[in-house]
């Protein structure tokens, strides 16, 4: 299968495209290398030094003796956007190319409007290219189970069935995101489902949960084939920060009590999510949404794993929290679409946090101690003007 990575140079668009190209299908990758801007402007760069784009295809060619096509661009450019599809022909896309952390979009207003512009005007460009060339082209797009939020009720598998005043009917799930990061997606999720009803487009939303680890199969084939290790406040999700700040000797920091629970999946089982998707195809004008995670922990649980699993002393540290969240909250997902697709999930053992710790090490001197500390406040965005 023809299948294009949007996205392609990111912590997980490139090993998502080397796992389709190691799994038989002729892929290309797009990307407009936003994401090694962020470092740039936030002034820390990737834990495991990660090569340019041009590198590690070449790389991979070498080592595999498969050849990933790149394009650079951005999909604000529709212009762009429709030369691409028509010049490659993609039969399937996977769409990772959006600014991707909710602090990012809390941090003032510019960047919250350029959250919304990049990853909602982007999207719709996708969906009108490929309305207009080929519908018949499979979107498979990175949502998020942030998308959702925290509510008192089991969250389904994107659709909801409701019985209301003796009449029923099927709806998408009501969302409750927490961040204007979380609520581009939700606008993305309502565009695709618009899309698939009035246009006939064939999407699926995988509603991700929080990703851990750095290696995969095929980036353990060569150096240059690394993804990238964030571990700052800003761009580093939860379980890899904790381990950085153990191997460091730095305090784990727990903001608020750590009673929030989320969702959390390997990068190996994202990257398998992702080919079972695209091998099995949602049908013409069907919105297809999987909850894409394989088990949940608390804030607080994960940072008692990292703890206990460390071969050393490891200190706890509870800070106030900059995001305006529940400290506790009912928290339980259905999530058996991927399972019976044929997912077989790596779930966290210690074995897994084990084997990320000498990575670390390794690497330790490349880390920005004052980037592991938490300085975008979810209120703090706000100015006050006079008048």
């Amino acid at each position: 299968m023809r299948v294009l990575v949007l996205g392609g140079d990111g912590y997980l668009g490139w090993p998502t495209a080397l796992h389709l190209s190691d799994s038989g299908h002729q892929t290309a990758v797009l990307d407009n290398f936003a994401r090694r801007g962020y470092d740039r402007e936030l002034g820390v760069d990737s834990l495991v030094p990660i090569e340019d784009l041009d590198t590690r295809v070449a790389a991979w060619q070498e080592v595999s003796g498969q050849q990933i096509k790149s394009y650079s661009g951005d999909l604000c450019d529709a212009d762009f956007v429709y030369r691409v599809l028509r010049e490659y022909r993609p039969e399937a896309i996977v769409h990772f190319a959006e600014q991707r952390a909710a602090p990012y979009s809390m941090m003032d207003r510019q960047h919250a409007v350029y959250t919304q512009q990049n990853n909602v005007i982007g999207t719709l460009n996708l969906m009108y290219a490929v309305a207009e060339i080929d519908p018949d082209i499979h979107l498979v797009k990175l949502g998020t189970m942030g998308e959702y939020g925290t509510p008192n009720i089991d969250i389904e598998e994107g659709w909801l069935e409701v019985e209301h005043n003796g009449r029923k009917d099927r709806m998408l799930y009501p969302k409750k995101p927490g961040s204007f990061y979380h609520l581009s997606k939700v606008h993305d999720s309502h565009n695709l489902e618009f899309g698939c009803r009035v246009w006939g487009l064939r999407v699926t939303d995988l509603n991700q949960g929080v990703v851990y680890g750095q290696q995969t199969p095929q980036t353990m084939l060569d150096p240059r084939l690394a993804t990238r290790f964030d571990y700052d406040a800003v761009f580093g999700t939860v379980l890899n920060r904790f381990v950085i700040q153990a191997v460091l000797g730095e305090p784990l920091t727990v903001y608020g009590t750590g009673g929030q629970t989320r969702g959390l999946l390997d990068i190996r089982d994202t990257i398998e999510c992702i080919r079972l998707a695209v091998e099995n195809p949602a049908e013409v004008g069907e919105f297809r949404v999987f909850n894409q995670m394989t088990e949940s922990f608390s804030v607080g649980e994960i940072a008692e794993l990292v703890a206990d699993t460390f071969p050393g002393p490891v200190q706890v540290d509870h800070l106030e929290n900059p995001r305006v969240e529940q400290p506790e909250h009912y928290y339980n997902v259905k999530h058996t679409g991927l399972v019976g697709l044929g997912l077989q999930p790596h779930l966290l053992s210690d074995t897994l946090i084990e084997s990320m710790f000498p990575i670390v090490a390794e690497h330790k001197d490349r880390v920005n101690l004052e980037a592991l500390l938490p300085t975008v406040q979810w209120r703090g965005g706000l100015k006050k003007t006079a008048g």
